[in-house]
């Protein structure tokens, strides 16, 4: 869509880049990755303004400010940014002035503990995924503030992490161990991963007795 836009915009000036349809492949395949997590909504504006911006097509650099002010037009922040703040305050979310509820909504569906303990590369698509839902819905006149306001409230894991600590020290485990092997009780109740997961802390801590959900884990340590 983009490149089609681009070509009745700048017409000539569009192909004379381009020495051949080859170089244009390798251009596009450029421009997708360049453009992953932003939406389509965000993408339209963006064309727009470029239409009155450049008269000669934008390079990407160029494009990606374009987006990324077309964004903090409402508030948001470029995918990159908004995913900095939410690891950077996963450990307290409810303490945060957040720079937009987008970002809030984004960071707690992804979920704290996996934005404070797992690498970039296992969360941050998880996030951009999310955020570009939210930031749609925000283009499209939605207050997140108003609508989901109950959802902004802390989610209550601080109260699992301190039973986990206990039941590691019951077990003679370090903490992070005892984390470690009780992580899949902070994911859905029935999500493949979390089986997944339970079954393999349960083979490596075969001499233990791993509690399967938090019902478990209260009874071990009374």
């Amino acid at each position: 869509m983009l490149f089609a836009r681009f070509m009745t915009i700048y017409g000539h000036k569009f192909k004379s880049v381009f020495d051949d349809d080859k170089e244009i492949i390798i251009a596009k395949r450029e421009w997708a990755l360049s453009l992953v997590g932003y939406g389509e909504d965000i993408l339209v504006l963006a064309i727009e303004q470029a239409k009155r911006q450049y008269s000669w097509m934008p390079s990407i650099a160029e494009f990606l400010q374009l987006m990324d002010q077309c964004q903090q037009d409402f508030g948001l922040l470029a995918p990159e940014q908004a995913y900095a703040e939410a690891c950077r305050h996963a450990s307290a979310p409810s303490h945060h002035a957040w720079s937009h509820a987008a970002v809030y909504h984004a960071g707690r569906a992804t979920g704290w503990f996996e934005l404070k303990s797992l690498p970039r590369q296992a969360t941050q698509p998880r996030f951009n995924q999310h955020y570009k839902l939210l930031c749609q819905r925000v283009l499209a006149g939605e207050n997140l503030d108003s609508v989901e306001q109950p959802v902004l409230a802390a989610p209550n894991n601080d109260n699992l992490f301190a039973l986990t600590e206990q039941w590691a020290q019951a077990m003679g485990l370090s903490p992070e161990a005892g984390q470690s092997a009780l992580y899949f009780l902070h994911l859905p109740q029935g999500s493949p991963l979390r089986l997944r997961l339970q079954l393999i802390s349960a083979e490596k801590h075969s001499v233990l007795n791993i509690p399967t959900n938090v019902e478990q884990l209260r009874k071990q340590l009374d």
